[in-house]
């Protein structure tokens, strides 16, 4: 076995006994459905801090994301963005899924939307929901891992995908929530750390022979690569043009809009880690980590296989390549453990929370009655976190498509919960009926723009999931569907409480007004139609002028996103908040017997 290789099996080792770890600790410490569900509702500052961010920016961001650099051109590399619209997401409902939580008693996102809908409907369509979106996004995880084995260590693909998958089964499996978070500690600093280490590793190599020589080579680079195309194709697909990204953004704004996210903002002890989540580690510390480094990779490989010195077949096996070319042993090490670090941050707490939620929502609620110790309600969810891991395998070994993409249609389903949040959180009226028909609606566009009339006016799958469900549900407001009295009545004391709890002072209404224009005209010119001006624009420093635009517009998103989350109290709580939801309980759920 080469030195290199061994590396990588040592450093594995080590990994797969502190993953193991976590996953026995809670084995033999969670005794109760909430403990071993939402650990509890005890997850620390620090940890989920670092926790969240990693299962947002997973073996999609860190395999895939200089893949499609790679494939497309600086154009795909507004996709970097993500450091700021999943955040986003996370400003506008993470604070209140937490008060939400705390004074109801919710476990899942299906007791929360059955409840303030007043819908049992709700329930099945978050289920389904949260399925879709696990076994699609934890396929590409996985898929993404047997890639990475097979160039670094020469294990078979579909060997590599099983070894990997078992990892984050057992740990989440026997864990629950707390393993998965605490392991995605470790998992957060391997992962940035990994992609910081092989984008540096790539432009210090003699082929480049540092920055100055590789912005060279990107200057001889044909301006297809270094641009984009046009605002919008009218047709089918049409590649990266202005409207696609802008509304890839949406989808990928879903990651936190999603049924798992919703779950995960149940368990966190409080709120204040939200908004240095949201601020530092993800628009600020990933930020950092893209823009700069992934581009460096993905640019990278594109100059070398114009100069022959490697030939990718799949936006999948770039990072595996540029990794066994460039890394020396220890380094080798490193960044596999981040790539693979990346992959299980995210497939374990959308598997583990996807088997909660039809343990809780379906078995528990429907078949038991709401009726079973807490023994067995840990034991049959850990039968539903088995069952999801074989289904996110076998869309692995089925799919075709680049793993962003696959990536980008699981994340619509995310996309499309904005329906049932707004209203939920901010008041958003349309009557019951409309948001099940809504979410029908939602969930079959989806399907249909991916499928079989992919991308229509070069818009993604998740414009045209949350465009279809908020039609039909104002439409069926429109044509005068009402809600009954109980739900009413319901809806109006969730709304008094949560505006009570939450309303912002005086400099926050401030801040919001301004936010309201402010966030608007950020998404123009960063990720709308006036991306167009960056491709004649200013180049700094050597970075072409689409790059450069791409920096410019990040720094100023890193001040939007301080001003909508501090400035505006977006994601901020005051200590009274946190007396009143210690205190202002209205438990409406039922734990166990």
């Amino acid at each position: 076995m080469e030195s290199k290789v061994m590396w990588v099996w040592a450093m594995l080792i080590l990994y797969c006994i502190y993953c193991f770890w976590w996953g026995l600790k809670g084995f033999f410490s969670e005794k109760t459905q909430s403990g071993y569900a939402i650990a509890g509702r005890s997850i620390p500052f620090a940890a989920f801090l670092m926790a969240a961010t990693a299962a947002s920016f997973s073996g999609w961001t860190f395999i895939g994301h200089p893949g499609l650099i790679w494939k497309a051109g600086l154009a795909y590399a507004f996709a970097s963005f993500y450091v700021l619209t999943i955040p986003i997401t996370g400003a506008f409902f993470a604070k209140r899924n937490w008060l939400m939580g705390k004074r109801y008693g919710f476990i899942t996102p299906g007791d929360m939307f059955a409840y303030y809908y007043n819908s049992e409907a709700l329930r099945w369509l978050s289920v389904l929901t949260a399925f879709l979106y696990s076994i699609f996004y934890c396929g590409l995880q996985l898929i993404a891992a047997a890639k990475l084995f097979y160039w670094v260590a020469g294990v078979p693909e579909t060997i590599g995908l099983w070894f990997m998958a078992a990892i984050v089964w057992f740990y989440v499996v026997t864990g629950g929530l707390k393993a998965s978070t605490w392991v995605g500690v470790l998992q957060f600093l391997l992962l940035v750390g990994g992609i910081i280490l092989l984008g540096v590793y790539v432009v210090i190599d003699p082929l480049f022979g540092g920055w100055s020589a590789f912005s060279a080579s990107l200057a001889k680079l044909d301006p297809k690569l270094m641009t984009v195309p046009k605002v919008i194709h009218f047709g089918l697909g049409g590649g990266w043009t202005a409207v696609m990204i802008l509304t890839y953004m949406f989808a990928l704004m879903g990651i936190q809009s999603s049924p798992a996210f919703t779950l995960w903002n149940f368990g966190i002890k409080s709120p204040k880690p939200l908004a240095w989540q949201q601020v530092f580690m993800s628009t600020f510390v990933v930020g950092f980590a893209l823009f700069f480094f992934t581009a460096f990779q993905g640019m990278g490989a594109k100059i070398l296989e114009l100069a022959g010195q490697m030939a990718p077949k799949v936006d999948g096996d770039v990072v595996p390549m540029l990794m066994s070319k460039f890394l020396p042993g220890p380094a080798l090490g490193l960044v596999f453990l981040g790539a693979i670090a990346a992959i299980h941050s995210t497939a374990a707490p959308y598997i583990g929370t996807g088997g909660t939620i039809i343990q809780r929502d379906v078995w528990w609620r429907f078949v038991r009655k709401q009726a079973g110790s807490n023994s067995e309600q840990i034991w049959t969810n850990r039968i539903f976190v088995t069952l999801l891991t074989l289904a996110a395998v076998i869309v692995s070994l089925t799919a075709t498509d680049a793993i962003v993409m696959i990536g980008g249609f699981a994340t619509a389903f995310g996309t499309i919960m904005y329906l049932l949040l707004i209203g939920v959180h901010y008041g958003f009226r349309f009557p019951s009926i409309g948001a099940v028909l809504g979410m029908i609606a939602g969930i079959a566009a989806c399907f249909l723009t991916y499928y079989t009339y992919r991308y229509p006016l070069s818009m993604h799958t998740a414009f045209w999931g949350i465009f279809a469900g908020l039609v039909v549900a104002y439409l069926c407001r429109g044509i005068g569907f009402k809600d009954n009295e109980e739900t009413i009545a319901r809806q109006k004391e969730v709304r008094t409480w949560i505006d009570s709890i939450d309303g912002p002072s005086e400099n926050g209404k401030k801040w919001r007004s301004r936010m309201k224009i402010l966030v608007p005209v950020w998404y123009f010119f960063a990720l709308g139609p006036g991306v167009m001006m960056g491709n004649t624009g200013f180049s700094i420093a050597g970075f072409p002028p689409l790059w450069s635009w791409q920096i410019v517009w990040w720094i100023v998103g890193i001040v939007m996103m301080w001003a909508l989350c501090f400035k505006a109290e977006m994601s901020t709580t005051s200590e009274e908040q946190i007396r009143r939801a210690d205190v202002e309980l209205m438990n409406v759920t039922k734990d166990s017997d």
